[in-house]
């Protein structure tokens, strides 16, 4: 027997892939086009320049891969880095490790600087890394700037701050998947050196696109790494993305779709985006607290604006939170990775989201909680997300009318 039909549509509350805009669905229903063609650049050269104001660079070449972030992640350790050369990366959750693990695969020698999940990666560790390092051996700071899998978000500047008060010359790599055009991202402020994100979660398209801003110290870098590569190589994309074409058949739904979104970031204006995603997650850390939960982010400084990962009380598996979630109510959660698995679920609140459309998140993630016997109280995440959003508001609007 065919299962029935869900009515209405599903809500999506993973921190990424994210809602899609009707406007970015509608600029991607295109024709296939000749991507050699003489117009073609009207479309990719303009991409350049405004995915530079996202990032906050002058100074940054942007490069845009068929792929998803792990192939922008690639792409940073394998133009810049050789076989042997040592990094410093913290972990502190499932894409840390990850990103740690791509980089052992091509030889890299991690010094792994173990942190506990729930907190993120910690300045004065790097700095001490680094002043140790007296013939300068190690080459690059690698940190997840948002770890999805936590809900925890790292001070990038203060990682920068530790890198400049030991005086050492390591590059810097950022992952900025979940953050950039959600989170307040500095690539030149923090002098971060490879940039890197993707399509899916703040700039609201599919997966699909690896986007990674490279400042002129890693391009310099290239000339003595030894990493193979071919399919991530920089150099072919600067060979053609000058001209406004890429070095092998793009994405061209996806870049539609890019330039559409690029366009809502800017009419909302990025402070306004910024703002927006922090207002929400307060209000879903408002909920969270009212249910009488935890958070797994161990302090008010790791949280996160774009993903609440919430521990479920001992006894529960919160994967039966989102298996109900999902059959039940339609509602997509995100679960938990590696060590936290079981342990947690997680709302993400990022990309094209507004409050009602987070309070039927919370509805649905207090429902399924309910049901599967966590003594919650029903509506009580709820009413206090909305006492938490409508004050908050309330107050925005009087200080405007006070200017």
């Amino acid at each position: 027997m065919a299962e029935a039909r869900k009515p209405g549509r599903n809500f999506l509350f993973v921190p990424g892939p994210t809602n899609l805009p009707d406007r970015i669905l509608r600029a991607m229903h295109v024709a296939m086009e000749d991507h050699r063609s003489p117009d073609f650049p009207k479309l990719t050269l303009p991409l350049y320049e405004e995915l530079k104001k996202v990032f906050k660079t002058k100074d940054g070449q942007v490069f845009i891969f068929p792929s998803s972030g792990t192939g922008a992640w690639e792409s940073a350790i394998t133009n810049t880095l050789s076989p042997g050369d040592k990094v410093v990366s913290a972990r502190f959750g499932q894409f840390s490790h990850l990103w740690i693990d791509l980089a052992q695969r091509h030889g890299i020698d991690v010094i792994v600087q173990e942190e506990e999940w729930g907190t993120g990666a910690n300045p004065d560790r790097i700095e001490e890394a680094l002043r140790a390092d007296k013939n300068h051996e190690i080459k690059a700071v690698m940190v997840v700037h948002n770890e999805t899998a936590t809900g925890v978000t790292s001070d990038i500047g203060a990682v920068r701050r530790a890198i400049d008060n030991a005086k050492h010359p390591a590059m810097l790599f950022v992952d900025g998947v979940s953050s950039l055009a959600s989170l307040d991202f500095r690539m030149d402020e923090w002098g971060v050196d490879c940039a890197i994100s993707g399509s899916q979660k703040g700039l609201m398209l599919p997966a699909g696109l690896g986007i990674i801003a490279v400042s002129p110290k890693a391009l310099a870098a290239m000339k003595d790494a030894k990493c193979r590569k071919c399919y991530f190589d920089f150099t072919d994309h600067m060979k053609a993305n000058p001209s406004g074409y890429f070095p092998y058949t793009p994405a061209l739904p996806l870049l539609y779709g890019l330039r559409e979104a690029l366009a809502i970031l800017q009419e909302e204006g990025l402070e306004n985006v910024f703002a927006r995603h922090h207002h929400l997650a307060e209000g879903a850390r408002a909920a969270v607290k009212a249910w009488g939960l935890k958070l797994c982010a161990k302090e008010p400084k790791w949280h996160s604006d774009t993903v609440t990962a919430i521990m479920v009380p001992a006894g529960f598996n919160g994967a039966d939170v989102i298996d109900r979630a999902y059959r039940r109510y339609n509602l997509a959660l995100g679960a938990g990775l590696s060590q936290v698995a079981g342990k947690l679920f997680r709302i993400g609140h990022l990309g094209d989201l507004n409050e009602l459309m987070l309070l039927g998140g919370i509805a649905g993630a207090e429902m399924a909680m309910r049901d599967v016997g966590i003594e919650v109280e029903l509506g009580s995440g709820v009413g206090a997300a909305q006492a938490y959003l409508r004050g908050a508001q309330a107050a925005k609007e009087k200080k405007v009318a006070a200017e």
